[in-house]
C-alpha cells in the first residue's frame, strides 16, 4: 500500500517536474543574454516583487475585497495568463517600431533575430494546441468507436479507461505547462531581448500598464481615495522606475543604445 502511494506521488512529482522543466526552456533567451544581466536589478525586482506582494496583502487584510480571497486568486491568474496575450498582441507593432527606428544598416541583423521570439511563441501556443487537439481526437474515437468496441466483452471498455487516464494527465500536465510558461514568457518577452537587450524592458512596462488598465473594468480597490490612488499606480510606476533603471544599466554599464549596440 505504502508502494503504491510513494508510486502514485512520484508520478504527480514527475509531472509537475517535466512540465515546470519544459516551461522554464522557454526562458532560454537568458542564457544568451547573460552578459547583460545585472545582479542588482534582479535584486531590486525580486524586492519590488516582495514588497508589492506585502502591500497588497496589507491592504486587503486591512480595506477588504469583494468576492473575498477567491476573488484575489482569480484575479492573479487572469493576470498571468493575460500577459502573455498583451505582449503577442503588441509584440509585432513594438518590434516594428524598434526596428524602423534603428539605423538602416543594423536592421537585416535585428531581422534575422526574430526568429528566436517567433520559436518561442510558437512553443507557446503550439504545445497547447498540439495536445489540445490529440486529445480531442483521441475522446471523438472513445466515444464512437473503442468504447463500443466489444471483442472480448470488455476490451473497449477498459482501453477507454486506460486511454481516457493518459489523456486527464496529459491535461494536467498542460494546465502546469501554462501555468509556468506564462511567467516565463512574460518575465522574457519571449525573448525579444536576443533581437534587442533593450526590448523586454519596454515589453514589461507596457504589458504592466495594459493590464492595469484593464483591471478597471473590475473596479478600484476597497479603502479611501488615496489608497485606491496609489494600489492603482504602485505596480505599474515601480515597474516603470525599475525598467528605467534596466535601460540605464544596459546604456551605461554595456554600450547598448536603442539604434544599436556599441562598445561601452
Amino acid at each position: 500500500m505504502a508502494g503504491d502511494e510513494a508510486s502514485g506521488e512520484g508520478c504527480i512529482a514527475a509531472v509537475f517536474t517535466s512540465a515546470r522543466t519544459s516551461a522554464q526552456w522557454l526562458g532560454f533567451g537568458r542564457e544568451l543574454l547573460g552578459e547583460y544581466d545585472s545582479e542588482s536589478l534582479r535584486f531590486l525586482q525580486g524586492f519590488r516583487a516582495f514588497l508589492g506582494t506585502v502591500a497588497t496583502f496589507a491592504l486587503i487584510w486591512t480595506y477588504g475585497v469583494d468576492g473575498g480571497w477567491s476573488s484575489v486568486l482569480e484575479d492573479g491568474l487572469t493576470k498571468l495568463f493575460m500577459a502573455p496575450l498583451v505582449l503577442i498582441v503588441a509584440g509585432p507593432l513594438v518590434i516594428t517600431g524598434f526596428i524602423l527606428y534603428a539605423p538602416k544598416e543594423t536592421r537585416p541583423g535585428l531581422r534575422g533575430q526574430l526568429r528566436f521570439p517567433l520559436m518561442t511563441v510558437g512553443a507557446y501556443l503550439g504545445i497547447p494546441l498540439v495536445i489540445l487537439s490529440v486529445t480531442a481526437g483521441v475522446w471523438w474515437l472513445i466515444f464512437n468507436y473503442i468504447f463500443a468496441w466489444k471483442f472480448g466483452l470488455i476490451v473497449g471498455p477498459l482501453l477507454s479507461l486506460l486511454l481516457s487516464f493518459w489523456l486527464v494527465g496529459g491535461l494536467i500536465w498542460l494546465a502546469v505547462f501554462l501555468f509556468f510558461a506564462s511567467g516565463v514568457v512574460a518575465r522574457t518577452a519571449f525573448n525579444t531581448g536576443i533581437v534587442h537587450p533593450m526590448l523586454p524592458a519596454v515589453f514589461t512596462t507596457l504589458v504592466v500598464w495594459t493590464l492595469n488598465v484593464v483591471s478597471l473594468g473590475d473596479g478600484l480597490p476597497n479603502g479611501p481615495l488615496y489608497v485606491k490612488i496609489a494600489a492603482f499606480l504602485g505596480g505599474p510606476l515601480s515597474v516603470t522606475a525599475l525598467s528605467a533603471w534596466e535601460l540605464y544599466v544596459l546604456r551605461t554599464r554595456h554600450g547598448v543604445r536603442i539604434r544599436g549596440i556599441s562598445a561601452a
